[in-house]
């Protein structure tokens, strides 16, 4: 019953399941690929199979969608700010992404 009413609510909104599967992907991509320097080297992340040491451990922050977005736009301690290297989108789809890998939406 339970999964019946998110995928009614997903249908709702206009997303399907495959659409929100392939939003993670994009931003599981922007954090291990095309970040430049990858958000791996620094971070832990279980489901990008990061273990970087340098900053935070995702994993245990549990960061929500809008703390990822302003981090990854304007840097935040020695992190470096990305808004000149990666696109609105791309900026957009790895907060989205560790937010839901790391249950920060909840």
């Amino acid at each position: 019953m339970r999964k019946t009413a998110v995928l009614g609510t997903i249908a709702l909104i206009g997303l399907s399941p495959l659409t929100m599967a392939s939003d993670l992907e994009k931003g599981k991509q922007v954090f291990s690929q095309d970040a430049q320097p990858s958000c791996t080297i620094c971070h832990t992340l279980a489901d990008a199979g990061s273990a970087g040491a340098v900053g935070p451990d995702l994993d245990e922050l549990k960061p929500t969608k809008e703390q990822v977005v302003n981090a990854v736009t304007s840097g935040v301690g020695i992190m470096p700010a990305f808004n000149e290297l990666l696109s609105e989108e791309q900026i957009q789809a790895v907060a989205h992404y560790v937010a839901t890998v790391t249950g920060g939406n909840k």
